[in-house]
This record gives structure tokens, sequence and C-alpha cells, in this order.
């Protein structure tokens, strides 16, 4: 069974951290199989589960069915809930509770986003209370209204020193790891190289400690936008898409095969019992 201490282990020692979303239990098996480090129950299944334009629709109740479902599937993985939007941004009082309800329904930490003086006292409240806390800077997509779209993060040295800064802080405020998402690879590597803690990139370059990714958009089943930095492991979409034409195209041609006849000519009729 994975635990934090893991994360911190894969970091001193050099072996890199493989996460991938997973919003299902058959998916969670498979992950779970594949000794996948660890499985964040993204709230990128708005969009990629629900149809959602973006990630803000989810609620906190919703989320709990997929934790669950995930915590089904997965015995040994470490399974992150990701808190959704204004789930823990009202009060920590609002955020301990909710984040504890993502543990009651089998995650065994939460994600949260962000560094300002409302996430440093959660974080601390949260790691008090016994629930380990994944942080998430750079490019925050609860914060994309106010960052003005999907734009890279830390591009100058000021910036990067600032992300440093919050990096520092969630990590004394009691971080087990830290997500970098949308930030040149130098500028993450730099941020890696002076945390204690593991640091996580998505579209943040080969330098992080570990790497994590949606899996709907690696196997190619999500196909509204795929992220650049993403690649493409197989096409499920093409696959599934194939798959069903051909059983729609073998039901359409069944031929009806008529009615057994018994020895004296007489139509058979079969009678049907319902328990």
């Amino acid at each position: 069974m994975k635990t934090v201490s893991t994360f911190q282990r894969l970091k001193d020692s050099g072996e890199k951290i493989a996460m991938l979303t997973a919003y299902d239990y058959s998916t969670a098996q498979v992950l779970d199989k594949a000794e996948i480090d660890a499985i964040l129950v993204g709230d990128s299944l708005a969009m990629v589960v629900l149809g959602h334009e973006n990630t803000y629709n989810i609620t906190i109740d919703e989320m709990l069915i997929f934790i669950k479902a995930v915590a089904r599937g997965a015995k040994n993985s470490f399974i992150i809930g990701d808190m959704p939007f204004m789930s823990y941004n009202l009060s920590v009082a609002q955020g301990l509770e909710n984040a504890g309800k993502m543990i009651k329904a089998g995650a065994n930490a939460v994600k949260l986003e962000g560094c300002n003086e409302h996430i440093i006292t959660l974080v601390k409240r949260c790691t008090e209370t016994g629930i380990p806390v994944l942080g998430h800077l750079g490019f925050t997509p609860q914060l994309m209204n106010t960052l003005g779209g999907h734009k890279i993060q830390g591009k100058t040295s000021d910036k990067i020193e600032a992300i440093l800064d919050s990096a520092k802080k969630l990590q004394e405020a009691g971080c087990f790891g830290i997500v970098l998402e949308l930030m040149p690879a130098d500028s993450a590597q730099y941020i890696t190289e002076n945390l204690k803690i593991p640091t996580i990139g998505i579209g943040a370059g080969v330098n992080c400690s570990g790497q994590i990714v949606v899996i709907d958009d690696i196997l190619g089943k999500f196909t509204d936008f795929t992220p650049k930095f993403v690649k493409k492991y197989t096409n499920l979409h093409d696959e599934i898409l194939n798959g069903v034409l051909s059983y729609k195209n073998e039901v359409k041609n069944m031929v009806t095969q008529p009615r057994r006849k018994n020895k004296t000519g007489v139509k058979v009729k079969k009678s049907f019992t319902f328990q």
C-alpha cells in the first residue's frame, strides 16, 4: 500500500513518480494492476466525464461519488481527491469539512490549488487532523478566469521566484508534494531542485519529481481537445467507434430464423416463465 512516505522515498532515490487520473471502478482496477504510484480523482471529470466546458460546475457531492468508485477499484495505489471549485474557499471550516468527506469516501489525500493565507491555514489544519495535502501551483485551472485563460506561468525570473516562495510556504505548511502545471521546463526544474518535497509536473517538462496527465487524453478517448504536451499512447475513441459500428452492422444484418416445427408439422410455441 502506497502512502505519503512513498512520494518522498521516490524523490530521495531519484525514481520518478507516475500518476494518472481515474474516475471509475474499472479504470482504477487497471491502474492498480499497473502499479501506478498515485491516482488523482481530478475535477477534470467535469469535462471528460460529465461534458461540462470547464471544471467549475462539479460539486463536492458529485466528486464523492467518483472517489468512492475509484477507491473500490484501487487497493494499492495512493488515491488523491481533487477539491472542486468553491468547496474550500469560503472558510477553513468549510474546507476542512469537505476534505474530511473525501477521506471518508476513500481518498488518501486531497489536492488544493493556490497559495494565499487561507490556503496555507487550511493546509496546516488538514495535516494537523490527519489529512495529507497535495499542493498545486503554476497554472491553476480554478483560477483560470483571473489568470486570463490557459497561459504558461513562471516565464520570468521574478515569477519563478514567486512560485518558489509559494511552494516553500506550502512545504512548510505540511504539503507532501506540489503539482506544477504549465510552466517552462527550466522553471519547474529550478523549483524542484529547491524543494525538499517532490513536484509533480503536468506540462512542466521532464525534470519534475514525477508526472501526471488525464488518462482520457493519453488513451485518445476524450477528443474535444488535447493539450499540446500530451502524448497519445493509443486511440480508444476510434477503437470504440469501430467496435460499436461493427456491432451495429452485425445486428442490422441479422436474418430472423423461421420458427421451428415439431414432427406433426405444428409450429412450436415457446412459453416464457418470469420469476
